[in-house]
């Protein structure tokens, strides 16, 4: 019961290529550069003229994960996930499945060779294992790239604050209508600021008014509930990660458009589950065709592949996911808002059952319900607000790798360092001026990816800087993930970490308050795209 991709004219020549046993990938006519996924314009020649070219069907595995959760129906785990480098060029891969062997024995350099499963009139590209294996590094080592410098030496960061935050209840299955959730957490920011609704002139949200438990509804829902008439909205999921929204409301004040912009997140993903609200049946079209035929059905699938690249790459283990985890809970001890605050060892973290390799329960976040809102206001309000305002000092945002999942980034989570060199080129401050880090940990190997794409600690070596966890404990070098992340406070979707960093900045995070804290890098995505920010107690 594979979901199957729905043909189109400009697909089909792909999904129907294994009728004759052979495998096609897009080749561009004029410079014969391989393409995959298909797409219209050659990238390196930008010439309009390509067609199928049969390749060998050789590749080799460069990232896997063993699935052991079950998230389609009829799709029974165990099942290998595997991202397979072809041989004519290896920045040409396929997410596949591996076949024809113990899942267990999958791995990477594993030597391929592809077949084909045909079920109704779609050939579905598989591989099995040739016996052999290839030792060489496909991938290349990662590589920072140059981002491109600011034009002025003014930016738009510094002429806006963040003047107030808010949130609502949180928990396991509320059982409370999304956009009532909203609407507590809009009013409890706009009190926060010491604003009235009638300040209010934009709102900016993530995603927009999506399904799967994920939005209240978007702009349209929380601006029927309240009626603020604004002179800018902004919503959507293409943006910098969730706090993109965040650093749109930012240009918006910053170029007039308007004075105070409020920015919410929903999410519902547990009442969404327990009503059993999903949808189902159809063909699978965009970009999961390419995904979700061979069960790759979560991003835990797609970042595992990556972890299991970086575990062979740099000889780590899983004892370095751990100690993010367990950092997590201990910190989640402190906040009462979090929804598992009891106590998590090392034992307890290796015990628990596994999703997908090399994840086991605890290395994924806790879908939850809950809503977070912050305001965005003219930084010349700042003097008047009721609380210490918070300021941005550099945002991250530059698109410097491949939007994918398999073809892009495979050593770290993709789309984190693009966004930390360009962080990194628009202030004067570095990684040794950071006070506490609130680094996105939909997954353990998320925070693992952060910690070194922004330069903590070098590229592969973030489980001897651990230092066994004390480095980021909250008394720790740098506090990392202070209220428990999304690891153990709850999936509240990349503004629960901005909600924290403006509760440290203020001195308000009560029992788990880093002392002096005075800077706090935050980063949201979980993976394509992504955006990170530094943030300030304004002085």
């Amino acid at each position: 019961m594979r979901p199957l991709p729905q043909l189109t004219p400009w697909n089909q020549w792909f999904w129907t290529s294994g009728q004759d046993g052979k495998l096609r990938i897009q080749r561009c006519t004029k410079c014969d550069t391989y393409v995959h996924p298909p797409v219209p314009i050659c990238p390196s020649c930008r010439s309009t003229a390509s067609g199928p070219q049969v390749v060998s069907g050789q590749g080799t595995v460069v990232g896997y994960t063993v699935n052991e959760h079950q998230w389609l129906p009829g799709f029974e785990p165990p099942y290998a996930i595997a991202v397979v480098a072809l041989d004519e060029c290896a920045e040409v891969r396929l997410t596949t499945n591996i076949v024809g062997c113990l899942t267990e024995e999958v791995h990477v350099g594993q030597r391929v060779t592809v077949c084909f499963e045909n079920v109704d009139d779609v050939w579905i590209p598989l591989f099995k294992p040739t016996g052999a294996t290839d030792e060489r590094d496909l991938l290349g080592p990662p590589s920072p790239p140059a981002p491109r410098l600011a034009l002025a030496a003014k930016r738009f960061e510094h002429r806006s604050v963040i003047s107030g935050v808010g949130r609502s209840a949180s928990g396991r299955r509320l059982m409370v209508d999304p956009l009532s959730l909203a609407v507590d957490a809009c009013l409890a920011a706009v009190s926060d600021a010491g604003l009235e609704l009638a300040d209010i002139d934009g709102l900016s949200t993530y995603p927009g008014p999506v399904g799967m438990g994920m939005s209240e509804g978007g702009v349209a829902a929380v601006e029927e509930a309240l009626r603020l008439q604004p002179t800018w909205i902004n919503g959507g999921m293409e943006l910098p990660g969730q706090g993109g929204a965040i650093i749109a409301a930012m240009m918006a004040v910053a170029c007039g458009l308007c004075r105070h912009v409020l920015c919410f997140r929903t999410v519902w993903e547990s009442t969404f589950a327990a009503l059993r609200l999903h949808g189902g049946g159809g063909r699978v079209t965009g970009q999961q065709q390419w995904s979700l035929p061979f069960g790759a059905a979560s991003a835990a699938n797609w970042i595992g592949m990556n972890a299991n690249q970086y575990l062979h790459r740099y000889r780590a283990d899983r004892e370095l996911f751990g100690m993010i985890a367990v950092n997590a809970r201990r910190n989640a001890a402190l906040n009462p808002l979090a929804i598992y605050r009891e106590p998590m060892t090392m034992d307890d973290y290796f015990a628990a059952r596994p999703i997908t390799s090399p994840f086991g329960l605890y290395d994924c976040d806790v879908p939850c319900d809950g809503s977070i809102a912050v305001v965005v206001s003219d930084a010349s309000i700042a003097g008047d607000l009721p609380r210490p305002p918070v300021r941005c000092e550099a945002v991250g945002t530059q698109v410097a790798e491949r939007i994918s999942w398999d073809q892009g980034t495979l050593t770290h989570e993709p789309q984190v360092i693009g966004q930390a060199a360009h962080l990194w080129s628009r202030t004067d401050l570095r990684p040794k001026d950071v006070d506490l880090a609130l680094l996105y940990d939909g997954f353990t190997f998320n925070c693992v990816s952060w910690l070194e794409a922004l330069g903590f600690c070098e590229f592969g070596e973030a489980q001897p800087w651990l230092d066994g966890g004390r480095r980021i404990a909250l008394d720790g070098e740098l506090p990392l993930n202070t209220h428990g992340g999304q690891l153990s406070e709850g999936r509240l979707h990349g503004f629960g970490f901005v909600y924290e960093a403006v509760m440290q900045l203020r001195d308000q995070a009560g029992s788990r308050q880093v002392k002096d804290a005075h800077t706090a890098v935050v980063s949201t995505g979980g993976g394509v795209p992504s955006g990170v920010m530094l943030l300030q107690r304004a002085t």
